[in-house]
């Protein structure tokens, strides 16, 4: 059975990526397409529940074998706790002002954190242009680090800065060609990479759900 029952899920996700490609182009199956990507997105759900469960159990084990940095654990284990507890009782409040203190809290603790991962990016960023110029120094390598500075102190809100319209055009042509011909071609490999990741496991070629 062991060997059949890689062939049986392979053959089970075939099937289903094929009747969902085939539910865009066909209206008659529209309707199963649609009973496929709900009760995938149920199984999602579930999926997130248990590795929600797993996480708690990983850091509560720390907490108790009193591993280092267990100080961590304990704040993220409190910080579950506390949100799912706000979570639950403002969803069963029929007022409909609860929605609005779970998003102020959200982006209370959410952008602060995205603000401060983004700093140390751009500052990352720029120090590794700047190590990259005493192992390679070539004109990309100028390029990359002239771009980096005037990016860095074009976006910061100085008085000083929003006056030279030098600094200003350049940084709008940098965004407008340079970075948004990265993004799109960064996001054109990530479409082709995810087509061809998709049609291998739709073919068989790929079996994640068959342990290979």
């Amino acid at each position: 059975m062991k060997r059949f029952w890689p062939v049986i899920n392979t053959s089970i996700a075939a099937i289903a990526g094929f009747l969902t490609l085939l539910g865009y182009f066909i209206r008659n199956l529209k309707a199963l397409k649609d009973f496929i990507v709900h009760g995938a997105v149920i199984l999602a759900a579930f999926a997130i529940l248990v590795g929600i469960a797993n996480l708690f159990m990983v850091h509560l084990t720390k907490i108790r074998t009193r591993q280092e940095g267990n100080i961590y654990s304990f704040l993220l284990l409190t910080a579950m706790i506390v949100s799912l507890g706000f979570g639950l009782a403002f969803s069963m409040d029929p007022s409909g002002s609860n929605p609005d203190f779970m998003q102020g809290l959200f982006k209370s603790v959410i952008f602060p954190v995205e603000t401060s991962l983004l700093a140390l990016l751009a500052v990352t960023l720029l120090y590794a242009s700047v190590r990259l110029l005493r192992t390679r120094t070539d004109w990309m390598s100028i390029v990359f680090l002239a771009s980096a500075v005037i990016g860095l102190f074009t976006m910061v809100p100085l008085p000083f800065i929003g006056e030279i319209r030098i600094l200003n055009g350049l940084r709008s042509f940098l965004m407008d060609y340079f970075v948004t011909a990265g993004a799109r071609g960064i996001l054109i490999g990530i479409s082709l990479g995810v087509l061809t990741t998709g049609l291998r496991v739709l073919l068989g070629a790929d079996r994640p759900f068959g342990g290979k």
